[in-house]
């Protein structure tokens, strides 16, 4: 078996973190989905953003779009629809051979509400029932007004993809959101039998912006600069090891298992953000140290081809749990606050996803022009 296929029997599945009209039309992702490479594909703007200013692949489809006078966020949304649904359709078959296991297809909601619940909320049940595809996945940041919408849309049978997850704290938040929609459901007489979540849990910008931190109690020299030295590279890891143990905790539990007794599905977490960023790191890192059963890892394309040529399958992630809680403590020991960090990586992840989905929209502006 090459890498992949080592992995997925670990039970962990690669969702491939890219969609793009060409993939569609040549028959590339059909090719993946075959090969048994991906079992499920997430999207966000930045992804769409590359797509669509990047290529001449909307063209033919944007035309006829901007002649009926549509605005600039309705034709973006016709093309993303378009590419989602057709992604939806590849994955079906593989959505019904694992019984709703794997298959799905992402779609975020505009990064625009992440502070407005109410609008999140109608935003998520609209794209629903716009794409009509069982096997999709709506994405919903994990901010403070993203919860509350993430239990109500699982409470109206959507499957939610919850994103921007940087801390512990917040993703047993997250955990509960999902736990509180299932039972709101069911005391609404509604089932949970086919309801889909994962919870995006970001890894690689843990470690930059942590090391940069590090990096400046290295340069400053004194008795913490080993420590710090030592600690570079870990803590993306360990975060995400620690949150994995607490995902154990929480779907072990009894409120857990009186759920999975109605036919309730297990919240999988899922590694995002898992492209090395320092180049100084092995290119399959946070693939190799986080495999374990029960969760997805999603992976660029350049991640994707470098773990099937040279990537490690192990079960990786529950070993070390003690070394990952040292090391955690050793950071709070150098004064570097994770509450701190995961605050501002939140409100970064935000701010970022905002601002690419206006050059989204910015693109879709100048193709109309052109």
């Amino acid at each position: 078996m090459n890498p992949i296929e080592q992995l997925h029997a670990l039970g962990q599945s690669l969702w491939y973190d890219n969609i793009e009209r060409r993939l569609l039309n040549n028959g590339e992702l059909a090719a993946m989905i075959a090969r048994g490479d991906i079992r499920g594909v997430t999207s966000n703007p930045s992804i769409f953003n590359n797509a669509i200013a990047n290529s001449t692949d909307y063209d033919d489809a944007l035309i006829p779009l901007a002649r009926q006078g549509l605005s600039r966020e309705a034709i973006y949304e016709a093309l993303a629809i378009a590419d989602i649904r057709a992604a939806c359709d590849l994955f079906l078959p593989l959505y019904e051979q694992t019984g709703g296991g794997d298959g799905y297809v992402s779609l975020e909601v505009s990064p625009y509400l992440a502070d407005d619940t109410e609008a999140t909320c109608r935003e998520a049940a609209r794209l629903w029932e716009q794409v009509n595809r069982p096997n999709l996945m709506i994405k919903i940041p994990a901010t403070p007004a993203g919860l509350p919408a993430v239990q109500r849309s699982i409470a109206a049978g959507i499957n939610v993809n919850v994103t921007l997850i940087f801390s512990i704290a917040r993703y047993e938040k997250v955990m509960d959101a999902y736990l509180a929609g299932l039972e709101d459901r069911l005391a609404a007489g509604g089932g949970v039998e086919n309801i889909a979540s994962v919870a995006s849990f970001f890894v690689s910008r843990i470690d930059t912006k942590v090391d940069g931190l590090l990096q400046a109690i290295v340069d400053a020299g004194g008795e913490q600069a080993a420590a710090a030295r030592a600690l570079q590279g870990k803590i993306a890891i360990a975060n995400a090891k620690l949150a994995y143990a607490l995902h154990k905790q929480v779907f072990s539990g009894e409120r857990w298992e009186r759920l999975a007794g109605r036919g309730a599905r297990l919240q999988r977490a899922l590694w995002a953000s898992t492209s090395t960023k320092n180049p100084a790191y092995p290119d399959t890192l946070y693939v190799d140290e986080l495999i374990g059963p029960n969760t997805v890892n999603t992976v660029p394309p350049k991640t994707l081809k470098a773990f099937r040529d040279h990537g490690t399958a192990a079960p990786t992630l529950e070993a070390g749990l003690n070394l990952a809680q040292a090391q955690m403590d050793s950071l709070a020991g150098l004064g570097i606050a994770m509450e701190t960090v995961t605050a501002e990586l939140e409100q970064e992840g935000v701010r970022k996803f905002a601002q690419a989905f206006t050059a989204l929209l910015d693109a879709v502006e100048k193709r109309i022009q052109r």
